[in-house]
């Protein structure tokens, strides 16, 4: 087909699917919302309430946002949130502020249990040794058509590795697990040599590509092939390593988790079922979710004059609650969790790193505008929308912040969510292969009408008499 509009081939699909388009803009075109009441249609797999439909089992981590009374009944609690049965707030408090802990629970994650010294130390060898690229992938695979969403350039870079894995078909544990290891390792060089090629191609900046470091953790790496100059603070490589520790996993129900369940059931290939995860966690609804608080903060700074005046910051967030200013959607970014509901325990940690962060950065201001709106907001949301559950800023609230006072750019928030993820992805991919061997195939009820077949020669125009 030709790139010209003015071809009437083209313009005559054009013409068909922007009627198509009408019509399911029209009444006509739309499902009656009753009907999924009628066959009691779980939509978003949640029922009225909420709460996600079971469908399946895990022990890679635990999600929990309430207590159980003595009457059996659950009540609003602080959330809690467990990595193979080990509180993180614990993990992080283990690891402590003198060395860096994403490949330790990398570990735990993959393994089911906290490794030894000797262990970890084996394990960081490992993933030492697949912390590079094959010859010439960045110049035949990044390099090539770069994208403008890094998270595209991801999926392309996963799904390229296939072609260079002398065993990329086997479903054995060990094969997956050295697949998993090989995807943990590259993750961080696909995102920041693609960013820096989107860079180069995009925005006219230099091409600079900083090799990853042998001994460095993770975040350390991340930081030193970002920062021009290769420099980072002790603190700026802890609050990397601990906001990774923090996304590394969270339960099997989550959009892109869920993805690895389900495509890992066709018996798909690692690469393939990474990618798919990737391409869920690329939307502005899941993954993305923190570059739309950075956006929100971006307005509220601009528009609100005082930034301790709690009277002027209620009436702005009352605004927003009501389509009035910023993207008028009603919503107050970074605030509600389906599941935590005092709070979130992911934001309390990572808020105590922002504080810590933000003495270091001399952004002591901004961090109390933060913690006003993230208390305020809590209010205007209960009071606006009657709720009975209190609600609480999630992780995405902080993140962003975080990521901005250690100098990494928006367009890898979420290609740094899907680095750390990562880990938790393949554990449930291995979990998958393990314990299932059936598909994933839910159901959907057909509601449309039967059809009798009218021959070419005497249709009418279809999209007028469907």
């Amino acid at each position: 087909m030709k790139d010209s509009l003015d071809n009437a081939s083209y313009n005559a699909i054009v013409e068909a699917t922007l009627s198509r388009l009408e019509r399911y803009g029209s009444e006509t075109g739309k499902i009656d919302p009753k009907l999924y009441q009628e066959y009691d249609v779980k939509r978003g797999l949640r029922d009225a309430n909420g709460k996600g439909v079971l469908t399946g089992l895990t022990e890679v981590s635990d999600v929990n946002g309430y207590a159980i009374d003595e009457e059996g009944k659950k009540i609003p609690a602080d959330g809690q949130l467990y990595y193979q049965g080990y509180n993180v707030r614990q993990l992080v408090q283990g690891i402590g502020d003198r060395r860096y802990g994403f490949e330790e629970i990398s570990y735990l994650l993959l393994f089911g249990e906290l490794p030894t010294q000797e262990q970890l130390d084996a394990f960081v060898d490992v993933i030492d040794s697949f912390t590079e690229l094959p010859d010439e992938f960045t110049r035949d695979i990044i390099m090539k058509a770069p994208s403008e969403n890094m998270m595209n350039s991801l999926q392309r870079g996963v799904l390229s590795l296939y072609s260079y894995d002398e065993n990329p078909e086997e479903l054995t544990f060990q094969n997956v697990l050295r697949q998993s290891l090989n995807l943990i390792a590259k993750m961080p060089l696909l995102a920041v040599y693609s960013y820096r090629t989107y860079r180069y191609y995009h925005k006219g900046h230099n091409l600079i590509i900083r090799n990853p470091q042998k001994g460095l953790s993770l975040a350390e790496n991340l930081l030193q092939m970002l920062h021009v100059d290769g420099k980072y603070s002790e603190l700026e490589a802890k609050v990397l390593d601990v906001a990774l520790i923090l996304h590394a996993e969270h339960g099997g129900g989550n959009n892109s988790t869920f993805t690895t369940h389900v495509i890992t059931s066709t018996g798909t290939d690692s690469y393939s079922a990474i990618a798919a995860s990737l391409g869920s966690l690329k939307g502005p609804k899941h993954g993305g979710a923190n570059l739309k608080v950075q956006d929100m903060f971006a307005d509220i700074m601009a528009n609100i004059k005082d930034w301790e005046d709690e009277d002027e910051i209620r009436v702005y967030l009352t605004r927003m609650l009501d389509k009035e200013v910023f993207d008028h959607a009603g919503l107050i970014y970074g605030m509600g969790h389906a599941v935590y509901t005092v709070s979130d325990p992911r934001c309390v940690i990572l808020k105590e790193y922002a504080e810590k962060l933000s003495v270091e950065k001399g952004r002591q201001k901004e961090f109390a505008l933060y913690n006003r709106i993230e208390r305020i907001a809590g209010e205007c949301i209960a009071a606006k929308r009657r709720l009975l559950k209190p609600v609480c800023a999630n992780v995405d609230f902080y993140s962003g912040f975080v990521y901005t006072m250690l100098g990494l750019p928006k367009e890898l928030y979420t290609p740094l969510f899907a680095t750390a993820r990562v880990s938790g992805w393949c554990a449930h991919r291995i979990e998958e292969l393990v314990n299932s061997n059936k598909i994933i195939r839910p159901a959907y009820k057909y509601v449309g009408h039967h059809k009798g077949y009218t021959n070419l020669a005497g249709r009418d125009q279809w999209i007028d008499n469907p």
